[in-house]
Protein backbone atom coordinates (compact mmCIF):
# COMPACT_ATOMS: atom_id res chain seq x y z
CA UNK A 1 0.00 0.00 0.00
CA UNK A 2 1.20 3.31 -0.99
CA UNK A 3 1.33 6.08 1.77
CA UNK A 4 0.09 9.52 0.94
CA UNK A 5 1.80 12.45 1.02
CA UNK A 6 -0.86 13.76 3.60
CA UNK A 7 0.44 11.16 5.79
CA UNK A 8 4.07 12.75 6.18
CA UNK A 9 2.59 16.01 6.63
CA UNK A 10 0.13 15.36 9.34
CA UNK A 11 2.94 13.89 11.30
CA UNK A 12 4.91 16.73 10.80
CA UNK A 13 2.14 18.46 12.25
CA UNK A 14 1.58 16.35 15.20
CA UNK A 15 5.76 16.57 16.16
CA UNK A 16 5.48 20.22 15.83
CA UNK A 17 2.56 20.53 18.18
CA UNK A 18 4.12 17.79 20.53
CA UNK A 19 7.47 19.98 20.71
CA UNK A 20 4.93 22.87 21.70
CA UNK A 21 3.16 20.70 24.63
CA UNK A 22 6.54 19.32 26.08
CA UNK A 23 8.08 23.04 26.07
CA UNK A 24 4.76 24.32 28.07
CA UNK A 25 4.88 21.34 30.66
CA UNK A 26 8.67 21.60 31.10
CA UNK A 27 9.44 18.00 30.20
CA UNK A 28 12.85 17.23 30.48
CA UNK A 29 15.39 18.63 27.97
CA UNK A 30 16.92 15.67 26.27
CA UNK A 31 12.76 14.23 25.51
CA UNK A 32 12.12 17.53 23.95
CA UNK A 33 15.73 17.50 22.04
CA UNK A 34 15.42 14.50 20.40
CA UNK A 35 12.00 15.00 19.67
CA UNK A 36 13.20 18.08 18.26
CA UNK A 37 15.73 16.16 16.23
CA UNK A 38 13.69 13.34 14.97
CA UNK A 39 11.47 16.23 14.05
CA UNK A 40 13.53 17.93 11.81
CA UNK A 41 14.83 14.73 10.36
CA UNK A 42 11.36 13.66 9.50
CA UNK A 43 10.52 16.97 8.48
CA UNK A 44 13.60 17.34 5.90
CA UNK A 45 11.82 13.34 4.78
CA UNK A 46 8.47 14.98 4.24
CA UNK A 47 9.75 17.73 2.10
CA UNK A 48 11.39 15.00 0.03
CA UNK A 49 8.02 12.88 -0.64
CA UNK A 50 5.99 15.87 -1.49
CA UNK A 51 8.54 17.25 -4.30
CA UNK A 52 8.90 13.67 -6.01
CA UNK A 53 4.64 12.60 -5.12
CA UNK A 54 3.69 11.81 -8.63
CA UNK A 55 0.30 13.66 -8.49
CA UNK A 56 -1.22 14.45 -11.84
CA UNK A 57 -4.98 16.31 -11.83
CA UNK A 58 -6.59 17.26 -14.58
CA UNK A 59 -7.30 20.92 -13.35
CA UNK A 60 -6.39 23.88 -14.87
CA UNK A 61 -6.38 27.49 -14.24
CA UNK A 62 -9.88 28.03 -15.94
CA UNK A 63 -11.30 25.90 -13.65
CA UNK A 64 -10.99 28.46 -10.68
CA UNK A 65 -12.45 27.39 -7.67
CA UNK A 66 -14.60 24.46 -7.89
CA UNK A 67 -16.97 25.77 -5.12
CA UNK A 68 -17.49 28.77 -6.80
CA UNK A 69 -17.37 28.76 -10.82
CA UNK A 70 -16.45 31.86 -12.84
CA UNK A 71 -18.54 31.72 -16.08
CA UNK A 72 -19.43 28.38 -16.07
CA UNK A 73 -23.14 29.13 -14.61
Amino acid sequence: MKVSAHFYVIVTTLLLVAVAVMVFFNVAHPIVYSTVVIGQAWWILTVYKVLTNKYTTTKTFEDWYEDHPIGKE
